[in-house]
Order: structure tokens, then C-alpha cells, then sequence
């Protein structure tokens, strides 16, 4: 597991640590512990312990305590979802929300939708915000306005062409909106069906619901725009296939012209104007089984998508990812010029909107909202895919331990009695550097044996 040439490359302090962890009658313990955290950035340490009764004859089936654990703690994993604060932790989010997402899509009875949803209409729709001033871009094989052809990672792209006249403060209050933009979207796009269909709204939702999937991303400019996945079910939800008239064309109208109906005003406050917020233009509404240029818009890709984007924030324009006190703060982190005027905004805004929490959402460029949401029908929920998870590791430790396994046998019910404490959370440096080469070694074997399955459809589609 250790690099000697990465090791060489280590402070003298750090080193020493890594030697002490490694070398510890424990470390095997410690080792196997960070593994079950997938090699968590951040773990969480706990001290206590758990007792497995017999609640017929009280006897004590199993005890644990942390005692005689590495350092007496437990570690588990933190579940951050941000990939720029645990890889690990937003892997497995990135999977939940995949088969979240791809449920809702191809159907699966056991996360709540049957397959036959996927012969209800449904579109990938992506709504984004207006413009706020030109800034640097790629257009096709034109030059930028600033007359040079920026390559596609160029740190120009998305930062302002003239920062003295671009709308920081518009910017940022969009951004700090965006969720009312969406809720009145989805208040307005089931009025714009209703009207389609020549229906009142109380028949229309007798008739017919909407169901829906999205995440939000940010965009380099620093404005949020959310890709969602909209559904049209029938009365009963996804088990009830939609009314004749629900097609695809009808939905694919009804969310443009909600879309340009939808606007949210912001009140003068000191030196800002009245504002009323909009989308931008750019709506683009695909339907899910092929772009418009031809290529194949699978549901695997869009949950893909989806899924990639549930575990990125602002941090991909080159702001932080936590909380920044005030400006000077920005300056010992480096933040660059076009995503330092955006937090700067809106630390100004806070005392003129104080009610929209601006400086504590400062770092996500003004976002308050959730970054992966859905609506209750769509498919199951993040909540029951761990819980799916937990148990089935709640059942490999009963088996481990020779327990009966409650699932396959409910009258052999056992009572576990827990009782835990927060102890901290982190690592020491060497602690760090050694988790750190665990996860990659498991980002390897996943890699492997995802390559490894690529190759057997590969050779199991040629043979057909």
C-alpha cells in the first residue's frame, strides 16, 4: 500500500505519523475499519458499544465496545455528497442517486415503479438563467468576443468580458431564487396541461400526474440551471398508465410555456433596483430516447447525468466549499476575480436582503436550495436505498456472528441495545495520507471490474 517515492515526498512530521499508525499493533483493525468507510475523506469517531439480547430469555447474545478499537473509537463513514470534501462519500451518493434516477426512468418494482413507465411519456428538460453581462465563451468554431479561441478548459471561459458593467448583484440574487423559480415552474406547468387538455385543473389532476427528477449545476459563469427529468403518470401515479391525451408533444409545450410565464419579484432595497427574475431563454426540452442530432438519449445517460452532477457545487467555478466570514478571507483563499466579485456580492446584499441568508450561502454564489430533489412519486428515495444497504450489512454481521438473520427468520427476533457518543471526526496526517492511498486502491478495483464488465456485454453482444 505505501509509495516509497510518495512517502520521500512526505513532510518530516507527517512521516513520522504514517510510520506510527503503520507500525501499530492495530493497524490491520485500522486498515479494515477505513476500508468499510470506502476510504472516507472524514470520518466520523464514535465511542461506545452495542448488546444483542434475547428478548425471551434475556440473554446476552452479543456485546461490543469500542474499547479496544484503534484510538477506542469507531469510525463511519461521513456521507458528505460533496466529491470535493470526500470522494469516497459522493461515490456512493452518486450511485444512490443513479438508480434513484434510472428507476423513475426504465422502472423497477422494487424501488417503487413498475416498468411500465417507460411507456409514459417523459423528457429531459433543462432550464437556465438569463444573461447578467457577456462573458468569455467557445462559440462553435467562432472566436470569443475578445477575439481569441479559448481551449475547452481555458480559465477565462464563463468570467465576465467587462467585470465593470456585468450584473454581480442580478447574478447572485437569480442564483439565491432559483428554487421559487422552480417551485411557481411546476405551478404554472400543471395549468399550461390543464389548459391544453381543455380541462379544468381538478379534472386534469384526476386524470393525470406529473412526476419529476432534477438536479442543479452550476454553470462556469457561476449561474445555476437545473436539468430535470419530467413524467407524466396517471391518476394513480407511475402504476397507472396517463390519459390518451397526455403526450409528448402536449408536456413538451406546456413546459416552455410555463417556463416564460414564470417571474419573481424582488423589491428595491437601498442602492439595488426592483428586479423581476426570469429563465433565460435557453430552454431546451428533449424527449428521453434521442437528441435532436441523432444520437441516442438513453435512460442510463440521463441518470448519468444526473447522478454526476448530484455531487458538484459551486466549487466547480472556482468558489470554496464552505462558508467565508468576510472578503479578506477570499484573498488568503485564492478565489479568483470573476467567482470573488460573486461571494463579495453578495456579502453587500446581506444587509439589504437580510431575510435571504446571502452571506451564509455566500460560498454557493448566493444558492440556497437543494441540489438533488424529486418529486414523492417519481421512484423511491436516498433514504430507502441505504436503508436496503444497512440491512443487508446488518445481515452479513448476524451471519458473521451466527445470529439468526431477522429477515429470513422474523420469530427469531433479537433487541439490540445501543448506546454511542460523538468523539470527533478526521484524521492525524499520517492517518490522512493513509486513507488517502486506501481510496485509491479501491477507486482502482472499481475501475477494474467496471471495465471488466464493459468487456463481458462487449464480447457477450458480438457473440449474439
Amino acid at each position: 500500500m505505501m509509495d516509497t517515492a510518495t512517502l520521500a515526498g512526505l513532510d518530516p512530521a507527517t512521516l513520522t505519523d504514517v510510520l506510527r499508525v503503520a507500525g501499530a499493533d492495530d493497524f490491520d483493525r485500522w486498515h479494515e475499519q477505513i476500508r468499510r468507510t470506502g476510504g472516507c475523506s472524514d470520518p466520523i469517531r464514535l465511542t461506545g458499544g452495542t448488546r444483542t439480547i434475547d428478548p425471551t430469555t434475556k440473554t446476552v447474545l452479543h456485546a461490543y465496545i469500542t474499547d479496544h478499537e484503534p484510538g477506542g473509537t469507531l469510525r463511519l463513514a461521513c456521507g458528505n455528497r460533496r466529491a470535493s470534501r470526500c470522494p469516497s462519500c459522493a461515490w456512493t451518493y452518486a450511485g444512490d442517486t443513479y438508480h434513484l434516477i434510472r428507476a423513475g426512468l426504465v422502472g423497477d418494482p422494487d424501488k417503487g415503479t413498475p416498468h411500465t413507465v417507460r411507456d409514459h411519456p417523459r423528457v429531459f428538460a433543462t432550464l437556465t438563467a438569463p444573461s447578467f453581462g457577456a462573458v468569455h465563451n467557445r462559440p462553435g468554431n467562432r472566436a470569443c468576443r475578445c477575439g481569441q479561441r479559448h481551449g475547452e478548459d481555458a480559465p477565462d471561459l464563463g468570467t465576465a468580458l467587462d467585470p465593470a458593467t456585468y450584473d454581480y448583484a442580478g447574478a447572485v440574487l437569480w442564483n439565491n431564487h432559483a428554487s421559487d423559480l422552480w417551485r411557481y415552474f411546476t405551478i404554472y406547468l400543471r395549468r399550461e396541461i390543464a389548459r391544453r387538455a381543455g380541462l379544468t385543473q381538478t379534472a386534469a389532476r384526476e386524470q393525470s400526474r406529473l412526476s419529476f427528477g432534477k438536479v442543479a449545476e452550476y454553470q462556469k459563469r457561476g449561474a445555476v440551471h437545473f436539468h430535470a427529468v419530467i413524467r407524466f403518470d396517471g391518476p394513480e401515479g407511475p402504476d397507472s398508465p396517463p390519459p390518451p391525451w397526455a403526450s409528448m408533444g402536449l408536456l413538451t409545450d406546456a413546459i416552455q410555456a410555463a417556463a416564460a410565464r414564470v417571474a419573481v419579484d424582488v423589491p428595491p432595497a437601498g442602492d439595488q433596483p426592483a428586479r423581476t427574475l426570469r429563465w433565460g431563454t435557453q430552454l431546451d426540452v428533449q424527449p428521453i430516447g434521442a437528441f435532436g442530432h441523432g444520437e441516442d438519449l438513453t435512460e442510463q445517460a440521463v441518470a448519468s447525468y444526473v447522478a454526476k452532477y448530484a455531487t458538484k457545487a459551486a466549487e466547480t467555478t472556482g468558489t470554496v466549499d464552505r462558508r467565508v466570514g468576510n472578503k479578506e478571507a477570499l484573498v488568503l483563499l485564492g478565489v479568483p476575480d470573476h467567482p470573488r466579485r460573486l461571494i463579495e456580492a453578495c456579502l453587500d446584499l446581506h444587509a439589504l436582503y437580510p431575510d435571504r441568508k446571502l452571506r451564509e450561502w455566500a460560498h454557493m454564489l448566493g444558492f440556497r436550495g437543494h441540489f438533488s430533489t424529486k418529486s414523492r412519486r417519481y421512484s423511491t428515495t436516498l433514504g430507502a436505498l441505504r436503508q436496503v444497504r444497512a440491512d443487508y450489512r446488518a445481515a452479513q454481521q448476524h451471519t458473521a456472528l451466527g445470529l439468526p438473520d431477522p429477515n429470513e427468520h422474523p420469530e427469531s427476533t433479537t433487541l439490540t441495545l445501543a448506546h454511542w457518543t460523538y468523539a470527533g471526526h478526521g484524521y492525524t496526517p499520517g492517518e490522512s495520507w493513509l486513507a488517502a492511498s486506501i481510496a485509491r486502491d479501491i477507486q482502482l478495483n472499481r475501475e477494474t471490474a467496471r471495465e471488466a464488465l464493459h468487456d463481458q456485454i462487449d464480447l457477450e453482444g458480438s457473440a449474439a
